[in-house]
C-alpha cells in the first residue's frame, strides 16, 4: 500500500467512526426512522447520480436490472441499511455513542457464525476461539461501561448486537446474490432499497416540531460525510488496494467512534471499556485472519459495503 492509501484508510475510519457522533446528536430531534430515511434517501440519490455519470464517462452501459433483481435489492437494503441503521439510532437514545461504536465492531464474529450455518463455510478452531473471545470482550465492555444496567439499557445493547448481526447476514446474502454488481451500484441499490422500506415508518413517526439547527447540521454531516463521502473513499480504496485490505477499516471505526464521543460529547469511558474494545478487536483479528486461498468468498467480494 502507498502512503496515500494508508491516509485514505485512516480517513475512512475517521468519517465512519464519526457517524456514531452525528447520530447521537441528531436522533433525539428527528427520531430513528426519519433520521435514517433521510440519510439513505439523499445519499442513495447522490450515489445514483455519481454512478450514472461515472459509467457514462467510461462508456459502460451497465444497468441496475431493477425488474429482475428488485427483491434482492430490498433484502440487502433491509439487512445492511434499514434495519441496522434504525437499531443503532434507537440504541443511541439509550446508551452512549462510544458503546455503540464498539459493539458494532462485533460484526465479523456474527459473519463467521452465519456463514457457517448458511453456506457451510467451516467454522475453524481459530474462528471459534475468536467468537468465544468476542463474547468475553462484550462482557468486559458492558460490565465496565459507566451506565446503569436497566431493562431499557439491555434492550439497547441487544439492538446494537442485532444490528451487527444484520450487517453480517447482509454480507453473506450479498456475496451469494449480488456477486458481480459494480460496488457503486451495490451501494446505491442498498441505500435506495432501504429508503423504500423506511419511507412509511418515517412518515408515520415524523417529528412534530422542527429539528434544531444543530441536529440538522449533524444530519447533513451524516449524509454527506459519513455516507456519501465515505463511500467515495471506499470505492477509491477498493480500486487501489482491494477489498481485503479495505476491510481492515473495521479495526479503526470503534477507536475513532469512541474518540469523537469523548471529545465532542464528553462521554465517560472507563478502563474496562477500553479493555473490552481491545479484546473484541483481538477476536475480530482471529476471525478475519484466515487464509485467503482457502475461503476467499467473504474477503474478496467487493459487491457489498457495510456503512455505519
Amino acid at each position: 500500500m502507498k502512503p496515500i492509501h494508508y491516509a485514505a484508510l485512516l480517513l475512512l475510519g475517521t468519517v465512519w467512526g464519526a457517524s456514531f457522533l452525528f447520530i447521537a446528536v441528531a436522533v433525539p430531534d428527528f427520531g430513528p426512522f426519519s433520521l435514517m430515511f433521510l440519510r439513505v434517501f439523499v445519499a442513495g440519490t447522490i450515489l445514483l447520480i455519481v454512478a450514472y455519470l461515472t459509467q457514462r464517462q467510461k462508456g459502460v452501459r451497465e444497468t441496475l436490472r431493477l425488474r429482475d433483481n428488485w427483491p434482492q435489492y430490498l433484502i440487502v437494503g433491509l439487512l445492511n441499511c434499514a434495519l441496522p441503521f434504525t437499531l443503532i439510532a434507537y440504541a443511541e437514545l439509550k446508551v452512549t455513542a462510544s458503546l455503540a461504536a464498539i459493539l458494532i465492531s462485533t460484526m465479523p464474529l456474527f459473519t463467521a457464525i452465519i456463514a457457517a450455518l448458511w453456506t457451510g463455510e467451516p467454522l475453524t478452531s481459530r474462528k471459534l476461539w475468536g467468537v468465544l473471545l468476542g463474547i468475553v470482550g462484550v462482557t468486559v465492555l458492558v460490565g465496565g461501561a459507566p451506565l446503569t444496567l436497566t431493562v431499557t439499557t439491555w434492550v439497547a445493547i441487544g439492538a446494537l448486537l442485532l444490528a451487527a448481526c444484520s450487517y453480517s447476514a447482509a454480507t453473506v446474502y450479498a456475496s451469494k446474490n449480488l456477486k458481480g454488481l459494480p460496488p457503486v451500484y451495490a451501494s446505491t441499490v442498498q441505500l435506495l432499497g432501504a429508503a423504500v422500506l423506511l419511507a412509511a415508518p418515517a412518515l408515520w413517526t415524523a417529528p412534530a416540531t422542527r429539528p434544531s439547527a444543530v441536529a440538522t447540521l449533524n444530519l447533513l454531516a451524516l449524509i454527506l460525510v459519513s455516507t456519501t463521502f465515505a463511500y467515495m473513499l471506499y470505492f477509491y480504496l477498493l480500486k487501489g488496494v482491494g477489498p481485503t485490505r479495505t476491510a481492515s477499516v473495521t479495526f479503526l471505526i470503534p477507536a475513532f467512534g469512541t474518540g469523537w464521543a469523548i471529545i465532542f460529547l464528553n462521554e465517560p469511558v472507563s478502563g474496562s471499556m477500553m479493555a473490552g474494545m481491545l479484546i473484541i478487536l483481538a477476536s475480530v483479528r482471529l476471525v478475519t485472519g484466515v487464509r485467503r486461498d482457502k475461503h476467499p468468498q467473504f474477503n474478496d467480494d467487493p459487491t457489498l459495503t457495510t456503512s455505519r
